[in-house]
């Protein structure tokens, strides 16, 4: 079976948290984004076009150790990059996890504004686009407890990196794209927040966490 591709090894981060809590090591988060993939992502279908690239194993999970957004902002540029100049038969995506940075939603939110600032200044758009996952993660007008909320809920803060072209295809092999989102709310509301905990890819709400 393909293997997914992980980033470099970077250095082992031994302090604890801000929080008090023991921080995971980049094999550790690694582990605990390919289990969501796996069993939230590609279990509940939230998305029909990941089950491909996943089993072909051209995924990219890479961990940065950024601890400002500044850092971030920088792994973000060198990932966009690295995704252009790989084959899509090598690499078609890349997950970029942070777990050190950006925790609480409301600035992981905000600094969506600046990675919008990055594909213009980099002349990428129409060609990447990023879309975004958080542990807290709330639509616009939607109740954080709204157990919907979690068809974008990921164990730690993601910045998901795509190939425009890829999607293109994707979205046309698919006969109705447009009802995804949709149908991705109704199969959290069906699963329920019990059946959400029962996957153990992370829960719903931060106080869970």
């Amino acid at each position: 079976m393909p293997r997914d591709r992980t980033s470099l090894p970077i250095p082992t981060i031994n302090e604890a948290a801000v929080t008090g809590a023991a921080i995971p090591g980049q094999q550790q988060v690694i582990a605990a984004t390919r289990n969501w993939l796996e069993r939230a992502v590609i279990g509940l279908n939230l998305c029909p076009f990941a089950r491909g690239v996943h089993v072909k194993g051209q995924i990219r999970y890479v961990v940065s150790d950024a601890r400002d957004e500044e850092s971030l902002l920088g792994d973000l540029e060198r990932e966009l990059h690295a995704l252009l100049a790989t084959p899509p038969t090598e690499v078609d995506t890349t997950l970029l996890v942070h777990p050190w940075v950006l925790n609480a939603f409301d600035d992981f939110a905000r600094f969506l504004d600046l990675v919008n600032v990055v594909l213009r200044t980099h002349a990428l758009e129409g060609v990447l686009q990023v879309a975004s996952f958080h542990p807290d993660y709330t639509f616009a007008d939607s109740d954080p407890d709204d157990i919907a909320n979690c068809t974008n809920r990921s164990p730690f803060p993601t910045l998901h990196l795509l190939r425009e072209d890829s999607l293109d295809r994707a979205v046309a092999a698919f006969p109705d794209a447009a009802s995804i989102y949709g149908r991705n709310m109704q199969t959290l509301r069906d699963l329920g927040r019990d059946g959400w905990l029962a996957l153990a890819v992370g829960a719903p709400s931060g106080e869970d966490r």
